[in-house]
């Protein structure tokens, strides 16, 4: 049973748990909710009397487009998962992957929320910037080649090739904002010729987008995430817990880090125009800034006590960090740019309706993506 691949359902999906695990009684009543939210993968939440389980499935095609994708891309976040778990708690707990099926059972996390959505309706997470850069520092840096071990680290990074999810970023991120060769972008009437100058046009910007894309494609730094946004973050008052690490591959540590700086942007602008709360705009300020300040105190730190090749000196650590930093503010930008002009926006731009709102909010955002990257 279960010996070739095929889509769940609600019942299938209670089905396979039981045969699957004795997670459950073998008579306990069990009810299945299928909570996936997003374009690519499909989510069952199975709940039982007093506990409850998530399995994680990946198709062959994409489920909104219905393209083909490489369906190794749930294996590898498996993968990542037990990887960040062992540096880390604050991602699901995974209870096994089965490569026939291509599912991931995983620990429940219904009780923390949506980031992206908390924000939105501004909430305050006063511990967040301490969270994700211990997140961000106790991943990334043991993975990168300071730590490692040369042969285990080349291993690793053949093993998380990521192609197909890889050449999504490429494409979405550093090339078709700036080329429309596909037609895919979507721009508002009234900022046509705000983006045709700004964006299409300008060619110190394409310079240095140029870099941060060669560095992305050529960087095999560290294993990250690949798609750290504020909806790949969960929250409560205890703490974060990172999810759908299914773009992970080696590549720089930056382009996490600035990914997480650009979305709380987007809520920072979102705060300031569209609703005008002083406090949460405030609190996004600070929270940006506190995590450039953390991230290089924690990496610095955790490089010192972790290096053992004492020709990694304090000079180098801290050239090392700093320039971690300064590409984190490109990589912010990039993600900026990409959310405006691109076909993959997120909600604190689509949700506004007032038009002359929106305007000024991607206005907002553009600009500050162009002083970070240029």
């Amino acid at each position: 049973m279960y010996d070739k691949h095929f889509l769940l359902d609600d019942k299938s999906a209670i089905d396979y748990i039981r045969y699957k695990s004795d997670f459950f009684g073998a008579d306990e009543k069990l009810v299945c909710k299928e909570i996936g939210d997003g374009n690519i993968n499909y989510v069952f939440k199975i709940i039982g009397q007093n506990k409850s389980v998530v399995l994680k499935q990946a198709d062959v095609l994409l489920r909104s487009s219905k393209r083909p994708l490489d369906i190794n891309r749930i294996y590898i976040e498996s993968e990542v998962l037990k990887i960040q778990s062992s540096y880390s708690k604050s991602v699901p707990e995974i209870y096994f992957y089965d490569d026939i099926m291509h599912i991931i059972a995983m620990e429940d996390i219904s009780s923390y929320k949506n980031m992206r959505l908390e924000l939105l309706n501004g909430r305050i997470f006063p511990d967040f910037a301490d969270q994700i850069t211990d997140f961000l520092v106790d991943t990334l840096v043991p993975t990168t080649d300071l730590i490692m071990k040369s042969e285990e680290k080349k291993k690793d990074v053949q093993k998380f090739i990521n192609i197909e999810m890889c050449d999504i970023s490429e494409d979405l991120v550093f090339t078709e904002p700036y080329y429309d060769y596909k037609n895919r972008n979507i721009i508002l009437e009234k900022n046509r010729d705000f983006v045709q100058k700004n964006i299409y046009d300008n060619e110190r910007l394409h310079f240095k987008v140029a870099i941060m894309r060669n560095n992305f494609m050529n960087n095999a730094q560290a294993l990250i995430h690949g798609d750290l946004h504020t909806g790949s973050i969960f929250i409560n008052e205890s703490g974060i817990k990172i999810i759908d690490p299914e773009f992970a591959f080696y590549g720089p540590m930056a382009y996490d880090i600035g990914n997480v700086i650009g979305n709380l942007y987007f809520a920072m602008y979102y705060n300031e125009i569209v609703s005008n709360n002083k406090q949460m705009y405030e609190y996004l300020q600070r929270s940006i800034y506190n995590i450039i300040v953390f991230i290089k105190k924690k990496m610095e730190k955790k490089l010192r006590s972790l290096i053992q090749l004492p020709i990694y000196n304090d000079e180098f650590i801290r050239n090392y960090v700093d320039r971690t930093i300064s590409d984190s503010l490109r990589y912010a930008g990039t993600e900026m740019i990409r959310r405006v002009v691109g076909d993959s926006k997120v909600l604190e731009i689509t949700s506004v309706k007032d038009i002359d709102k929106r305007v000024d909010l991607e206005r907002s955002i553009l600009n500050r993506a162009l002083m970070l990257i240029c």
